[in-house]
């Protein structure tokens, strides 16, 4: 049996069984992703009715969608136990509408009465579905006592798609491929970094949270952020505890001159201004920018924001320190971004590797000499990380890697690579909750 760690319990909105529109969104936002590789965000904010929902049925909405993503596989192993035989394959959206009931019932643990008849009542509404509201009725109520163990046995591999488990497969070998699927098949923790001098510990303990080796704080459920005591303050932000690591590892001291490439929405750059340094942000997106600006705003931190793309910018004079957070596949993301392993396509890493080379080598050109830069991806694939940095090294006389120790990386010694490198994966600190994987290597200008 495939062992899963079990994901916190989504409580329902009140009256669910007569509020329809977070279900009616989640199914929408699901056939968006998978039969048409919109991302999550996207499909769930294009729905008419997204907007006019209450925070709490959003938060619902999103939970039903994402569970289906993670899971789908999964979630037909536990149907067919309970159907005489398939829906013909042209009854898409019945099918999906059998299997948000399903992981209702079977991930989010809703109680069957309202479940149920919620996801009866939208079969039934449509008149392309409503054939099928006797078969959903008898289905849902009986997927739990006889699907779950098929739920269980399901490998995890199965929920992705088939190239991206292969491509984990070779690179990463079964077994760890296998870790990696099942960290990314449960909902993600909730992690915080805060400002230099605040009460870490204090406020874990507030919010049920604990502070890890690193220094980030994590809660195991997300829920409401912005009500979290220190929010409006500023006091802290989210960000998953790999993606801290890499402006950590820069190691930019007070008055410096730094640049943050790629910097929305500006998790790194908050990092970065909190040093004392003198921080450029630099994107090609005026939208996610707007939304640094905002962070930057709501923590009192200050940093210079550019509009412009990286492969043209030249910084007003050489840098201290670079950060290169680059576009990449955000397949070591899958754990928060469920839909991204739908969104992209194996040519996609080509592409991606590419445009990875272009900023890489002009993001190193902006140093002086002596200065140095940390290249990072959320991607688990070889060519946007490891084999990058290796061609990078080949073509580039005056860059040497500047090896991570053991001493920078407390509780995470597993991730650092023979040549200093650092690799992390969702399977990694599992028992923990896991975090995003991540490529991160720190480079010098001699």
């Amino acid at each position: 049996m495939t062992e899963m760690r079990k994901g916190p319990h989504r409580p329902e909105p009140k009256s669910s069984t007569k509020n329809l529109m977070p279900r009616g969104t989640a199914l929408g936002a699901v056939e968006g992703v998978l039969a048409k590789g919109v991302p999550l965000d996207g499909a769930l904010a294009g729905r008419p009715e997204w907007k006019r929902m209450e925070p709490r049925d959003r938060a619902f909405a999103r939970a039903i969608a994402s569970a289906v993503i993670r899971r789908p596989i999964a979630l037909d192993a536990a149907l067919m136990q309970v159907l005489d035989k398939p829906l013909p394959d042209e009854e898409i959206k019945a099918h999906l509408i059998l299997r948000c009931g399903a992981a209702e019932r079977l991930i989010l643990e809703t109680p069957a009465h309202a479940a149920v008849d919620a996801w009866v009542s939208l079969m039934a509404q449509d008149p392309n579905t409503a054939r099928f509201k006797n078969l959903a009725n008898a289905v849902l109520r009986r997927v739990v006592d006889q699907g779950k163990g098929a739920f269980l046995d399901s490998d995890p591999l199965e929920d992705l798609p088939d190239w991206l488990a292969e491509r984990w497969v070779e690179t990463y070998g079964e077994p760890v491929a296998r870790a990696i699927a099942i960290a990314r098949s449960v909902p993600p923790t909730l992690d915080l970094t805060a400002k230099p001098g605040f009460d870490a510990q204090g406020f874990a303990d507030e919010i049920g949270a604990k502070v890890l080796e690193t220094g980030t704080i994590r809660r195991p459920d997300i829920g409401a952020v912005d009500g979290l005591p220190g929010f409006e303050a500023g006091d802290w932000w989210v960000q998953d505890v790999a993606a801290a690591l890499p402006a950590r590892l820069l190691n930019v001291k007070p008055g410096e001159k730094v640049a943050d490439l790629c910097a929305a929405p500006g998790g790194k750059t908050l990092q970065l201004a909190t040093t004392g340094a003198s921080v450029i942000a630099v994107d090609a997106s005026p939208k996610r920018l707007k939304r640094l600006a905002e962070n930057l705003e709501r923590t009192k931190l200050k940093a210079e924001i550019v509009t412009a793309d990286v492969a043209d910018w030249t910084a007003p004079e050489p840098m201290d320190a670079i950060l290169l957070d680059a576009p990449c596949s955000a397949t070591g993301t899958l754990r928060r971004r469920p839909d991204a392993a739908w969104a992209k396509e194996p040519g996609d890493i080509a592409n991606l590797a590419d445009i990875q080379r272009r900023l890489l080598d002009a993001s190193f050109a902006q140093l002086k000499s002596g200065g140095r830069l940390v290249y990072c991806t959320c991607s688990l694939e070889l060519e946007e990380g490891e084999d990058q940095i290796a061609a990078f090294l080949k073509r580039t006389p005056d860059a040497r890697l500047d090896p991570v120790t053991a001493d920078e990386l407390p509780g995470l010694k597993e991730a650092l690579r023979p040549d200093g490198a650092v690799r992390t994966r969702p399977d990694m600190w599992d028992e923990r909750g896991g975090m995003d994987g991540f490529y991160i290597a720190r480079l010098v200008k001699a």
